[in-house]
């Protein structure tokens, strides 16, 4: 009996224990999920606030569509002056940036011996006209003796015939003295046009070829702009769509026009040139470097600021405001256009009234608690109307 009481008291000590333990156990995991429900709370992000410079409201526009080029400042009028006779240069004073009219003499080659070419065809000439004479009057005295009948007619048909071959040289005489002229005018070199010179190729006291090229001469006046576009644009480029350039250094873009385009694409660059009038401008100079857009219409679609646009990711993907949280949508961007100057791309899609995060917001994760002031949720004037 006395070990049975013992054994009874051991085994409700035993049972004391364990309950002791679980007891010690079961409030040491509460401590610690109420010290881990602490810690998470405290590390939770709080949620971003976003002003109205952060977002924008999509709505439905009139994009402005247009067409992206680049191209080149060039003169309507340019033309290159070349030596047409071979020989030393002479007399060539004018240099870039100097103005000259068209057929001022700007130098000359060397004419020693046009000149004795011309002088030996004009007495060429004289020659052979005194030669006319003389058969002149052998065919009209022949002509008297034949009515008389000192001479036969084969004897006057003779005289015809040198009188015949006198005026075939004469003729040959003085074609010979038209081209010793040709070739005398040919050593001056005139401008063909009026403007400035643009390049200067030889100096003065060279000896030049045929055809050497001597200066460059361009009128400033009146420019254009050669442009180059894909061929893809082809389709929709049309003579006379108005224009949007500028060249760096400009303070504001110009207005400019359509005024050619080029039937065939370049064999090498595949692109295709268009040509558009410009106004005068103080300042401008052929071969500047040209940037612009070509407007071909209106589109009306649900659109955001091409900033907006992200590509920092294998597809371009917007950043927007849904749920109070930053949420990644991958978009296929469409036609881009202008709207009170901004630049805006088309979205198919999506919804008009969708809260997206403009560039200024930067890139958040996805997922990221963020909040509109309300000033923010009012839709963008200026970029809807």
């Amino acid at each position: 009996m006395t070990s049975w009481k013992r054994w009874a008291l051991l085994a409700l000590l035993t049972l004391a224990l364990a309950l002791g333990l679980l007891r010690a156990l079961d409030k040491r995991q509460q401590q610690q999920d109420a010290a881990g429900r602490l810690a998470a709370s405290s590390q939770a992000p709080s949620a971003i606030t976003l002003s109205g410079q952060d977002l924008f409201r999509a709505e439905a526009v009139e994009l402005r569509r247009s067409l992206p080029f680049t191209g080149t400042l060039k003169a309507v009028h340019s033309a290159t002056l070349k030596a047409r006779v071979a020989g030393e240069l002479r007399g060539l004073s004018v240099r870039e940036g100097d103005r000259v009219r068209a057929g001022q003499l700007l130098a000359q080659v060397d004419a020693t011996e046009a000149r004795a070419r011309l002088a030996q065809a004009e007495q060429q000439v004289l020659a052979n006209r005194a030669q006319l004479a003389i058969a002149q009057r052998q065919q009209d005295n022949n002509q008297a003796l034949v009515r008389q009948g000192f001479i036969s007619s084969t004897a006057a048909q003779t005289s015809e015939l040198n009188l015949e071959t006198a005026r075939a040289n004469l003729q040959a005489a003085q074609a010979q003295l038209d081209i010793a002229r040709k070739a005398l005018a040919d050593t001056e070199l005139r401008a063909p046009i009026s403007g400035q010179v643009a390049a200067r190729l030889v100096q003065d006291g060279e000896r030049v070829p045929v055809d050497a090229r001597v200066l460059e001469i361009v009128d400033s006046r009146t420019l254009e702009i050669e442009a180059a576009l894909p061929p893809a644009d082809a389709l929709q480029l049309r003579i006379g769509q108005p224009a949007d350039w500028s060249v760096e250094g400009m303070s504001q873009p110009s207005r400019a026009r359509v005024a050619r385009i080029n039937p065939a694409v370049q064999t090498g660059s595949r692109s295709l040139l268009a040509y558009l009038t410009v106004p005068a401008q103080e300042g401008l100079r052929q071969g500047l470097f040209v940037q612009g857009q070509i407007d071909t219409g209106q589109l009306r679609a649900v659109a955001v600021p091409l900033s907006a646009l992200r590509s920092d990711q294998p597809q371009p993907y917007l950043q927007l405001l849904q749920d109070g949280q930053v949420v990644h949508r991958q978009v296929v961007p469409g036609q881009q256009g202008k709207v009170g100057g901004e630049a805006m791309v088309a979205i198919d899609g999506l919804a008009p009234g969708t809260l997206v995060l403009r560039a200024s917001a930067g890139t958040l994760a996805a997922g990221t608690p963020a909040r509109a002031v309300p000033s923010a949720a009012q839709p963008d004037a200026a970029a809807t109307r």
